[in-house]
């Protein structure tokens, strides 16, 4: 499949065009992009799939939310509703979409709202509001954020830059170069001084880029409630996973570092979970003759398992042992300090107060 997608590369070029054209007209004022007098940072990625946005987007709420009134603006990937919509404690993923859901759900003193139109969206939270937090809106060029902040993958910054559909690019590779800050995701936790330099040569940052590095941070299992699970993975244990996530296999690695006994339910990004999808799941589980056994699934994947049919439908009513693994953005070789300062310097100048 992947070397079919060559054969894609002529319409890649047209989309290109296409996307370039935009871009220009944006850049020339053509296309009129909205600039306010509160703090607006967006969270982005070039390409498709998870660079991760979501924890990103945490990690500045955590930073954030103590001293300033703030809300995070997403267009709702995959929801069932169109339009403008805060998010409540009773919200469902269904109805804003997964992402949005997990950031209520981990901080529901915040506000949390959804809109296809950015503009719109900004100019309903902004009164009352200290600061907007744009999660995946790199390309939504009609909010002009003061402060953008632009993910790469580690693993996926040394493939070609091919646009979509022969790609998986949303927009040239030269379009980094509207970004503030530009952090590299997902890297190893003993990345070297060398390797660094090395990726820092692909992005080729400018001189008014800073540029981070970051490694995924697991946390503790969870419940599905959120609460510490006082449970331990080893050799013994039999892990289904359950993801519908766009790149699951730094999880699997992880998984790996307890067990070699993992049983993998892959489903594309945002896969809306059917009962033929659980009731398969479930099947299996209770077929496994282990006699320790549990399911894992990710914050984002398990937004979608919270409908009354995942507790009702399955077979023996329901009660399968689900554990959620919470993940973190860790900052390498103590660029965190740094970051969290230039966010912060940037909310200071650009808030009525101090």
């Amino acid at each position: 499949m992947k070397y079919l997608r060559w054969l894609l590369l002529p319409f890649s070029l047209i989309y290109g065009l296409v996307v370039i054209i935009r871009n220009w007209c944006y850049d020339s004022g053509l296309f009129k992009s909205y600039k306010f007098n509160k703090p607006v940072i967006s969270v982005g990625n070039l390409d498709v799939g998870g660079a991760g946005k979501s924890p990103m987007t945490e990690y500045l709420i955590r930073l954030l939310k103590e001293k300033y009134k703030l809300v995070t603006l997403s267009r709702g990937y995959g929801r069932k509703t169109t339009g403008f919509l805060t998010a409540t404690a009773t919200t469902t993923a269904t109805q804003i979409g997964d992402e949005p859901a997990q950031f209520k759900h981990k901080f529901p003193d915040i506000t949390v709202a959804v809109c296809e139109k950015r503009v719109e969206g900004v100019k309903r939270l902004l009164p009352g509001n200290d600061l907007i937090l744009m999660d995946d809106a790199y390309q939504h060029r009609a909010v002009e954020p003061g402060l953008s902040i632009l993910l790469f993958d580690y693993d996926r910054l040394n493939e070609p830059h091919l646009l979509l559909p022969a790609g998986n690019m949303r927009e040239p590779f030269s379009g980094r170069w509207r970004a503030q800050i530009i952090i590299v995701t997902k890297c190893p936790v003993q990345l070297t001084g060398d390797g660094q330099a090395a990726l820092a040569q692909i992005i080729e940052p400018l001189p008014y880029q800073h540029l981070f590095f970051t490694a995924i941070n697991y946390q503790p299992l969870q419940d599905l409630e959120g609460r510490p699970a006082e449970i331990v993975i080893d050799e013994d244990t039999a892990v289904f996973l359950l993801t519908g996530i766009a790149n699951a296999r730094p999880l699997v690695q992880y998984l790996e570092g307890f067990t070699s006994h993992i049983v993998h339910h892959n489903y594309p990004d945002h896969h809306s979970f059917t009962l033929k999808n659980i009731t398969k799941l479930a099947a299996e589980f209770n077929g496994c003759m282990s006699q320790k056994k549990m399911i894992i699934t990710t914050e984002k994947d398990v937004q979608r398992l919270q409908g009354s049919w995942f507790k009702t439908d399955l077979p023996g009513n329901g009660h399968l042992p689900v554990f959620v693994v919470p993940i973190r953005m860790e900052f390498l070789n103590g660029g965190g300090k740094r970051f969290d300062q230039l966010i912060i310097d940037y909310v200071r100048e650009h808030t009525t107060y101090h």
